[in-house]
């Protein structure tokens, strides 16, 4: 489980973030912060993975309180979620070690892809004793071409590499196919940014499609990797 900490002044937003998250069933929700020192409160009397910050509260900003929960003896990680969109701003908090930056108005789905992509390098930290390269080149988005020469991997936006990783896996792993729908469930977001990654594997001509007719006569779209 991902034990997220929600800090948000408007209360309204903090509920709707809530709402999200519990579409997520590996996720809980252990509190929603309105200010900095409720947010220390509740980090010292729960295990906190992952915090949604808001940069802009009444008692202390967003950076102060990176660093006091910092200074506990938990280790966890933040994503920024703010209107806060200035170059200088974002610059300094991307230097700060964040995991993610969110600018509100928040989409849902890019919410949970963030989530998804949260647990699976939480997951993968965990599983190993010691990092590899290709792990890292995962997880920063670098892939290494025949001439063994790092590069930029060439994802449009909206296609998170880590993610997409995921998602050849699941493919790879799927004999009989998987449709935009169970590929959702699998990662974590909806039917609508799973059918996106399916649909760019698509055009990169790692993936085809078959259309299948369901129980109830209404076609399905199913996706294999191609042979």
């Amino acid at each position: 489980m991902i034990k997220i900490l929600i800090i948000e002044d408007d209360y309204r937003i903090a509920e709707i973030h809530k709402r999200f998250l519990e579409e997520l069933d590996y996720v809980t929700v252990v509190g929603k912060a309105l200010t900095g020192k409720e947010a220390i409160e509740i980090a010292g009397k729960n295990k906190v993975d992952l915090v949604l910050l808001d940069l802009y509260l009444p008692d202390l900003m967003g950076e102060e309180i990176i660093d006091e929960l910092r200074k506990t003896e938990q280790e966890m990680d933040f994503v920024v979620v703010t209107a806060a969109s200035e170059k200088e701003i974002v610059g300094k908090l991307l230097r700060s070690g964040i995991f993610d930056y969110i600018i509100k108005p928040v989409i849902k789905e890019r919410l949970l892809e963030t989530v998804a992509r949260y647990r699976e390098f939480k997951k993968s930290l965990l599983e190993k004793k010691s990092i590899e390269q290709n792990f890292l080149d995962d997880f920063f988005g670098v892939s290494v071409d025949e001439k063994n020469e790092h590069r930029v991997k060439p994802t449009p936006k909206g296609i998170d590499p880590l993610t997409l990783e995921k998602v050849r896996e699941i493919l790879f792993n799927s004999e009989q196919g998987i449709t935009a729908d169970k590929l959702g469930e699998k990662i974590g977001a909806s039917r609508t940014t799973a059918r996106r990654y399916l649909e760019f594997l698509i055009s990169e001509e790692e993936v085809v499609a078959d259309l299948r007719y369901g129980t109830i006569g209404r076609p399905e779209r199913i996706y294999f990797i191609s042979q």
